[in-house]
């Protein structure tokens, strides 16, 4: 079963989607506190199953509304995702991945494991 694990570091709190099989497949930004670390994982819940999907990678840009995902390509050539919550803040990020299509999975393993993730805590 997926879960975020929610992790305390040197400069504050953030956390990890990780899938069944333990594979990170989407993390967090900085926050200064657990709380809002813990509001930032509620907003990945809520917004994941209802994002809409534009791909930076494609000439047109098909602008889509938030929540979205952005799926684009980074300087050396992998593909990633990152997550927006309605008013435009990301609420996570993708690790690269080699093909367009393991990004799409990626974003479809979001969609489905985040509303039921448990959330636990390593610290």
């Amino acid at each position: 079963m997926a879960k975020f694990v929610l992790k305390k570091i040197s400069t504050g709190f953030k956390f990890d989607l990780k899938a069944g099989n333990g594979q990170t497949i989407a993390t967090s930004e900085v926050y200064t506190t657990e709380k809002s670390c813990s509001n930032g994982i509620e907003s990945v819940k809520v917004n994941a199953p209802i994002a809409n999907f534009e791909d930076l990678t494609e000439d047109p840009v098909k602008q889509a509304v938030n929540p979205k995902f952005e799926m684009y390509e980074d300087k050396a050539g992998e593909f990633r995702f990152r997550l927006k919550a309605r008013n435009g803040e990301i609420i996570a990020t993708s690790e690269g991945y080699k093909a367009k299509a393991g990004c799409l999975n990626g974003i479809e393993s979001v969609r489905k494991n985040a509303p039921v993730a448990t959330v636990e805590s390593d610290f």
